[in-house]
């Protein structure tokens, strides 16, 4: 018997609300990641992208464990020299609490083409409202 391969064409792809609302990050983070790549069905094939869309809302409730508030850093290069910047949990969380989460899903999906296609499937919101209404989204609810 022949092993069953996903085409591109063939995949039904479906929109599903997340509300982020008190979720720990990682735990969030890691299921979005395996609804993006579609390993929740079937059909699943590790180079087709068999996954559907995710949209997070309320990323600013959403909640870390632990001291992590103020001792989880974020780095980045400027590309000039001295130019590392770096900020605690907290002070992202003021101003860009929706690049958080959009960073955590990020780093749990393969860094590669397949991974940055599937990554755009990702829509990240920080309040309540998105714009996707047309798409008909279910909500999803995330156990934690």
């Amino acid at each position: 018997m022949k092993s069953f391969v996903a085409k591109p064409h063939e995949v039904e792809k479906k929109w599903y609300v997340v509300d982020a609302t008190d979720k720990p990050l990682g735990r969030l983070a890691s299921q979005v990641a395996n609804i993006l790549r579609g390993k929740h069905k079937p059909i699943f094939t590790p180079h087709v992208d068999t996954g559907d869309f995710v949209i997070i809302i309320n990323t600013d409730k959403v909640k870390l464990t632990g001291k992590k508030l103020d001792q989880k850093m974020y780095r980045w290069h400027t590309g000039y020299p001295g130019g590392l910047k770096e900020r605690t949990y907290r002070e992202m969380m003021a101003t860009k609490s929706d690049r958080i989460v959009y960073e955590a899903v990020k780093g749990m999906i393969p860094h590669n083409k397949l991974g940055r296609q599937v990554i755009k499937k990702l829509k990240v919101c920080k309040g309540a409202e998105h714009n996707h209404q047309a798409q008909m989204p279910e909500d999803l609810d995330i156990q934690v």
